[in-house]
């Protein structure tokens, strides 16, 4: 289970991740990641929509997905905004395939980052 001040709630929080955010994608699953100027812990969100099966195969989906993100919220950065968007064949992936993809995806977004012209370096 994910630290309750690390859940996102809001649409209007999803929307900006989504909209604003960068993006990796692989096979079974995309994540978006939206870096803020905040001093809060990151809020992460995830949507398995009906293309990926039943209620009972969507909600199983993201218990795992919940349960992969929950041990790598300290790679994330302050304030920061994580909205992992779970593909269908996410429902017939094994949990180490998806956490293999989800590491993949966000070392792509992380070290995105760090190219990132918005982000001051100041030498640290």
């Amino acid at each position: 289970m994910l630290p309750s001040a690390s859940r996102m709630r809001r649409g209007d929080e999803f929307a900006d991740a989504i909209r604003r955010g960068r993006r990796a994608g692989c096979p079974t699953l995309v994540a978006h990641l939206n870096l803020r100027d905040a001093d809060e812990p990151p809020l992460v969100g995830f949507v398995v929509s009906k293309a990926v099966g039943g209620a009972v195969v969507r909600n199983q989906v993201r218990r795992r997905l919940r349960h992969l993100v929950r041990s790598r919220l300290p790679l994330l950065p302050r304030g920061s905004l994580l909205v992992v968007r779970a593909n269908p064949p996410a429902a017939s992936a094994r949990s180490e395939h998806l956490a293999a993809e989800l590491d993949v995806a966000l070392s792509r977004l992380l070290r995105r980052r760090g190219s990132d012209s918005r982000t001051p370096t100041d030498g640290r």
